[in-house]
């Protein structure tokens, strides 16, 4: 597998970078991916319980990790975390070298972290926001196009069109997201300016990771049109298809404002479906390339597939 800016920055063997999934992103998954050559990523909220202490958990994940590798891992950082602040200072205290930044302006905290030594990668939907995360001194953008599971930009910019775009557009290197689950999708990611991929589903149906089964089972049954984007005036958010997005969809369709769909969603909808495994009323966060995942394997098979698979690709294009 050819060797990119991605690797030199992050200090890993493959440009793979795990999604810092909400809930389940564990210490577990995070340091098989890393054992394996990409990069793990932790969630702070991983595995917690309803009622638990973010920054508590975080410090609990990154002791854990380190018990199971010695390789670099990072901490993902949802700028509008109500306790962001604590948990950077965690991330900073514990020494972790990368983090992946979201849902939140890179200008408050990219030059924070960078002063202290991290790495900061930051998701982006468009080229603006692209461009804007580089004036601020990001390390390199996560072009995520909507085929992704979980929250997604407004615009609704697939992966095939946003990353050529922001590859163009900047001078960090692109890490490419969404819809991508194997080397396939590997090698398209870079044929269209990318230096790295960051994948998600694909991680969650993994032995490793703490989702429930029955969601495990569920993205493997998954079709091509398993999954929808709902939410819209609240923040477009992919997601298996059940009785919960159904609802949420149909409240869109007769005008719903925004009051009314964060009312009805509720703000624990996530971990009933991703931990709790309520595949009816829960949020089930999950990308369209779920058709295309086949078994639970472990992290490091899919780390070792897209790696080993990579050349198969390019021969076959010869």
């Amino acid at each position: 597998m050819k060797k990119t800016r991605v690797c030199d920055l992050l200090g890993i063997e493959y440009p793979i970078i795990q999604g810092g999934m909400t809930w389940i992103a564990n210490a577990e998954l995070a340091a098989a991916v890393s054992n394996a050559g990409g990069l793990g990523i932790i969630s702070p909220n991983a595995g917690m319980a309803s009622d638990g202490n973010p920054v508590d958990n975080l410090r609990g994940q990154i002791a854990k990790a380190r018990s199971l590798t010695n390789k670099p891992f990072g901490v993902n950082l949802p700028l509008q975390d109500p306790t962001i602040k604590e948990e950077i200072d965690v991330v900073i205290d514990e020494k972790i070298p990368i983090v992946t930044t979201s849902a939140g302006n890179p200008a408050t905290y990219t030059q924070y972290l960078k002063d202290a030594g991290v790495k900061v990668l930051h998701l982006v939907a468009s080229v603006r926001h692209a461009t804007g995360a580089e004036r601020r001194g990001v390390d390199a953008v996560v072009a995520e196009g909507y085929e992704a599971g979980g929250h997604n930009g407004f615009d609704e910019l697939p992966t095939f069109v946003l990353v050529p775009q922001v590859a163009d557009a900047v001078q960090v290197p692109v890490i490419a997201a969404g819809g991508i689950a194997d080397a396939r999708g590997f090698v398209a990611a870079l044929a269209l300016g990318a230096e790295g991929v960051q994948i998600g589903t694909r991680f969650v149906a993994t032995r490793e990771c703490i989702a429930h089964q029955k969601v495990k089972e569920a993205i493997v049954e998954a079709i091509d049109t398993g999954t929808a984007i709902s939410g819209r005036k609240l923040g477009p958010t992919r997601g298996l298809k059940n009785e919960l997005t159904t609802k949420v969809l149909e409240m869109e369709s007769h005008g719903a404002s925004a009051e009314e769909l964060q009312s009805f969603i509720g703000a624990r909808r996530a971990r009933m479906g991703k931990l709790d495994g309520d595949l009816v009323d829960g949020e089930i966060y999950c990308g369209a390339a779920a058709g295309m995942i086949k078994g639970i394997v472990s992290a490091g098979e899919v780390v070792r597939e897209i790696a080993e698979g990579v050349e198969a690709v390019l021969t076959r294009l010869q």
